[in-house]
């Protein structure tokens, strides 16, 4: 071990940037603290201007090759990195835990190989990317995916690894070069990625990991003429920032945001099945983007509503997450635990009624809560929380539910409990939201696209719609019987 290693259940983690293929340190660090109880982790290295300014260089001169590297070969990297991610997945599983607090059961069997499958997919889909030709007046059309250049992916502390590689494995596979950003809180992992994808053998500069505080980093990066793509999933005033620092350059973004998303729950629906749909939004202690915090419940079935739902809610287990018997961990950080108290106390105050939880417990634990008696235009109805914290109210036709439904400035997800096929599709229509799940939630296929409406997000990936933002689309159009020599 070396004084830029630190070890992890384990797991050798390295602290320095990883920057055109070599350690880099900076002369000044952070702390990496476990949210499980406290413990400190590590000093990590905390990347200034210099860093940045480094990590889109090697990129800029790995681009040329990297994007003429044949699809063929570029995914059969792409497939080395997961068979990599798949070699160390229980390494992999440990360290997010013990960094980020999610569940140890829920990294193993299914965050982890979610990370393999997005390398795999985009690789497969790389190679089977593209349009038929298409005539005009004789004249053939022929759409193409160019490589844009060196990207910036800045990703949250949630699901680091899995919203990470959500974004770095396109950008690979349409012959992009990578700066990749992780979260302050959570910046272990991409560490490992980068151990990983070197021993795979993407070339020196290719992925560029660099670590740091916000705007100390993250300025530069964005602001940076030599960035062809930014994309960013976090917070709404975070992506204001970087939106007016990529301006200048007119870099293209790619923003998934918060949400404050409804679960619709009508008196047809299988109750017993609302009541999972709406106890699964506790997932990863509230700490989910798609999550339905809002609960619209019809008049006539919500008190029995409510009773399921407590009595299933106290079912959870709140506690370590590395016991397989964990049902909830622990929240990222003190100032994020405050954040989220804050948020009930003052609903509390005025005039909210906590029917479970409503406080915090010990260490960065906040007990599952459910609000009811809440107004509309409230704090806690209108604002995201990102923790184990949410609402109930009720309505009486199916008109109402919708305008409940769309009455925030997020539009992210929204989900649907009904018997009524009809209801459905005519509820579906009518919800702004980029993704809309009917009798179920969280099912997220990679070929499908992915992103918010409104203060949600800017702007779609998954499937072709990741190539499309990842690369400069490109038509050719050639004149009939346009092959004549001169002379």
């Amino acid at each position: 071990m070396t004084e830029h290693t630190l070890t992890v259940a384990g797991v050798a983690v390295d602290t320095r940037h990883w920057i055109g293929g070599e350690r880099v340190a900076s002369t000044e660090t952070f702390t990496d603290v476990s949210p499980i109880d406290g413990s400190v982790l590590g000093e990590i290295s905390r990347g200034t201007a210099m860093e940045a300014a480094a990590a889109v260089a090697a990129a800029k001169a790995a681009f040329p090759a990297w994007a003429a590297t044949p699809r063929t070969e570029r995914a059969r990297i792409l497939h080395a990195v997961a068979d990599g991610v798949e070699k160390r997945l229980e390494e992999l599983a440990i360290v997010e835990t013990t960094d980020n607090g999610a569940l140890l059961r829920s990294h193993r069997r299914g965050v982890m190989p979610r990370v393999a499958h997005n390398f795999r997919f985009f690789a497969d889909w790389l190679l089977k990317l593209e349009h038929e030709d298409f005539e005009t007046r004789g004249h053939t059309n022929h759409v193409s995916w160019d490589p844009a250049g060196p990207c910036v992916l800045i990703t949250p502390w949630n699901a680091p690894l899995m919203l990470a590689t959500w974004k770095v494995a396109p950008a690979l596979a349409a012959g992009n070069t990578v700066i990749l950003k992780p979260a302050e809180w959570t910046p272990l992992t991409a560490s490992l990625l980068a151990d990983i994808a070197a021993e795979a053998g993407l070339p020196a500069g290719v992925l560029n990991v660099v670590q740091g505080y916000g705007s100390e980093i993250g300025d530069a990066l964005t602001s940076h003429p030599d960035v062809r793509r930014i994309s960013f999933t976090g917070s709404v005033p975070t992506a204001k920032l970087i939106s007016a620092s990529a301006a200048a350059n007119l870099t293209p973004l790619s923003l998934e945001l918060g949400g404050k998303s409804p679960l619709l729950v009508f008196a047809d629906a299988d109750l017993d099945l609302a009541v999972d749909l709406a106890v699964e939004q506790y997932d990863n202690a509230g700490q989910v983007c798609l999550a339905a915090t809002r609960f619209l419940v019809q008049e006539s079935v919500a008190e029995e509503f409510t009773r399921r739902f407590v009595a299933k809610a106290g079912q959870l287990t709140q506690g370590d997450p590395r016991d397989e018997a964990t049902d909830i961990g622990p929240n990222i950080h003190p100032r994020q635990l405050e954040k989220i108290d804050g948020f009930v106390q003052r609903a509390i105050a005025a005039g909210a009624r906590a029917v479970i939880g409503g406080h915090r417990k010990d260490g960065q634990y906040y007990a599952p809560t459910l609000l009811t008696d809440v107004a509309q235009d409230s704090e806690i109805v209108q604002e995201e929380v990102f923790g184990p914290v949410l609402t109930l109210q009720t309505f009486a036709t199916e008109d109402e539910a919708v305008r409940l439904a769309n009455d925030t400035r997020f539009g992210l997800a929204a989900t649907l409990a009904t018997g009524d096929p009809e209801r459905a599709e005519r509820v579906t229509a009518q919800l702004v939201a980029g993704t809309v799940w009917t009798n179920c939630f969280f099912v997220r296929d990679l070929q499908a696209p992915f992103g918010g409406s409104r203060h949600s997000g800017v702007g779609r990936e998954g499937g072709t719609w990741s190539f499309d933002f990842y690369c400069d689309v490109k038509n050719t159009v050639t004149a009939p019987n346009g092959w004549r020599n001169h002379g």
